[in-house]
């Protein structure tokens, strides 16, 4: 069977609507018609093709509405032309097209029976079967999400996508570069739309979301257009690159600056006009029990996010024990060193401000900061051998996160490089306040974000042969950021965290995730206020006031994902010591995770079948 070649199913509906335009009344009867394609010519086609064919056929399917998407799956293609010059325009037709293609596709998969498929193949047909699922039984909640947010929306999104993965190889890239930022009023006009049609169904933001958004919209186009980071990143690296020619450089600053201004302004401007009119009836910074069957929305979207059928309860309990647990290692090893006084906590917000553990406050500190990274990552990257069969397949950077997004980004994040190759894999740091950054928790965000968290996870799964390509490039928290956090703890048994204060930081941040299971269950089912968690994560974590107000954000307009971290560590921890218990002195840590990163993400309750059988095999 050929190989398809797929961009990702993505996982959770949660998203797939975050680029959505109200329609007539007639929309959902208009999408469902243009979602049928012409049937009998489909039936063709699907009576013919292979499982990878179909594979295949899925993704480009869900891909043709993405050209932001379809232009990277085409790179280096003929076609990628037909739309590198085009953004992704949201509508509700789009939504409800995308829901009507995964209730075909999920009836598609039927023609191939499951149950003679085996090893790599019916992996992939139980991990899609599991994502249309997912995304079908989440239909009364098509309208639940907050498309614009502080975090993660078209205002600092789209700005990072052209200044950091639209191509710049050569003139032309950037004729494709000019076109797309004449899309911009397009593409914000659908965002005002969609959130328009929500508001109608009764789904708003909280208001910190849209006061955050409008101050950062504002703040985006209130200088000079020349001084815009669309036009200065694109000519920083251009510099840098060297890939566009002299010719088209002269000139080039004033003809972006033009377009900033005839077009990227004007669509930042509209944005924050529309979100300005609805702050008179965004009085609510609750979380998402207050939306319409929000208790239902809420189960729904953790069991997507932790791929497990864990409740709220269950999950906020499980936080709360974690919490007790951590604390106690923590305070032996803070009495150990002279701090038995306070609540861990608060011995750990004082341990954050000795400056003895602080950088300068500078760009020089700044850079400081980022060498010190970089020289964590490089240390771990040579340590692998004995734990792992193969390292990462690509480099990885350590950078800081654009200024301009700094204020309400994460406190790090990672970008996967390109399967071309074209670029690194990146792991990005925000350096707005040089707190959150204190010399003991250095080593555990680089192990988490870069080797061998994030960035030896995913280049291991793009790695992947013999399987469809969603398979390299699919997205699943609960196996990736339980992963990430499986690592931070791992690189602690392979000797990294020898100082006692760094293995306080290890301890901080997993203490953090915990903190997490009872904020995002607090705050969504119990019906925790804002405040009520930002208290509750700043006394029991010590972390920074700017820190922790960014972090409870996040939880109150991305439902559930938090939850994702220490579930899906604990059970990869649960499966490791199922393997230890039954292969004793045949047991392979390497073997291990190879199984563990080798076959991919997938859904939790997919991979405890994968390691049982591994386990079976290995007797």
């Amino acid at each position: 069977m050929p190989n398809a070649k797929l961009l990702p199913i993505v996982s959770l509906l949660l998203f797939l609507s975050a680029c959505s335009a109200p329609a007539p009344e007639s929309a959902e009867e208009s999408a469902l018609a243009e979602s049928q394609v012409d049937e009998a010519a489909l039936e063709v086609v699907v009576e013919a093709e292979s499982l990878h064919e179909f594979f295949e056929r899925v993704a480009r399917e869900r891909r043709e509405s993405n050209p932001q998407a379809m232009a990277s799956a085409l790179a280096g293609t003929e076609r990628e032309s037909e739309y590198l010059g085009r953004l992704n325009i949201p509508s509700v037709e789009q939504t409800l097209a995308e829901l009507a293609m995964a209730r075909r596709h999920r009836e598609e998969m039927g023609r191939f029976d499951r149950f003679e498929l085996s090893g790599q193949d019916a992996l992939s047909w139980d991990i899609m079967a599991w994502q249309l699922d997912q995304q079908i039984n989440g239909a009364d909640f098509i309208w639940h999400d907050f498309p614009v947010n502080q975090l993660m929306a078209i205002h600092n999104m789209l700005p990072g996508f052209m200044t950091a993965q639209h191509p710049l190889r050569n003139d032309r890239d950037v004729d494709f570069y000019l076109q797309r930022l004449a899309q911009f009023p397009a593409a914000f006009q659908g965002t005002v739309e969609v959130v328009a049609h929500r508001v109608e169904q009764g789904v708003l933001p909280p208001r910190f979301a849209l006061e955050k958004t409008i101050r950062d919209s504002r703040a985006f186009i209130a200088g000079e257009p020349s001084d815009n980071p669309l036009v200065t990143e694109l000519l920083a690296r251009a510099e840098r690159s060297g890939t566009v020619s002299d010719e088209r450089m002269e000139g080039l600053e004033a003809e972006l600056a033009a377009a900033v201004g005839e077009h990227v302004m004007v669509a930042y401007k509209l944005l924050a006009d529309y979100l300005e009119s609805l702050l008179p009836v965004a009085e609510s910074n609750d979380g998402v029990w207050r939306l319409p069957d929000g208790e239902a929305f809420y189960r729904w979207v953790t069991r997507g996010h932790t791929t497990t059928d864990m409740s709220p309860e269950e999950i906020h309990e499980l936080g709360l024990s974690e919490v007790e647990r951590i604390e106690a290692e923590m305070d032996e090893i803070l009495c150990s060193e002279g701090y038995c006084e306070g609540t861990v906590g608060a011995r750990m917000a004082a341990l954050n401000a000795e400056e003895r553990f602080l950088f300068e406050d500078s760009d020089a500190g700044r850079e400081a900061i980022l060498e010190a990274y970089r020289e964590i990552v490089a240390e771990i990257e040579q340590g692998l051998d004995g734990w792992f069969h193969d390292g990462p397949t690509a480099p990885v950077e350590v950078r800081r996160v654009p200024i301009y997004r700094e204020a309400t980004a994460f406190g790090a994040y990672y970008m996967r490089p390109p399967s071309d190759g074209s670029r690194p894999g990146i792991f990005f740091a925000n350096l707005r306040s040089v707190d959150e950054h204190p010399r003991f928790g250095l080593r555990t965000l680089a192990y988490h974000e870069a080797i061998p968290g994030h960035h030896l996870q995913i280049t291991r799964m793009q790695a992947m042969e013999n399987v469809p390509e969603f398979r390299r490039s699919i997205s699943l928290h609960a196996h990736a950021e339980g992963w990430a956090l499986y690592a931070e703890r791992l690189a602690w048994e392979m000797g990294f965290h020898e100082d006692p204060y760094d293995n306080l930081g290890r301890l901080q941040a997993e203490l953090f995730r915990a903190v997490r299971l009872v904020v995002d269950t607090g705050m969504h089912h119990h019906r925790w206020s804002r405040e009520r968690g930002i208290d509750y994560m700043r006394d029991v974590t010590g972390m920074p006031a700017t820190d922790v107000e960014a972090e409870i954000e996040r939880y109150l307009v991305i439902p559930g994902q938090a939850n994702s971290f220490k579930v899906g560590m604990m059970r990869m921890q649960a499966m490791r010591e199922r393997a230890e218990q039954a292969l004793g002195d045949g047991f392979d840590i390497r073997d291990f995770h190879r199984v563990i990163l080798d076959n991919g993400a997938m859904p939790l309750e997919l991979l405890d079948q994968v390691v049982d059988e591994w386990i079976a095999e290995a007797r």
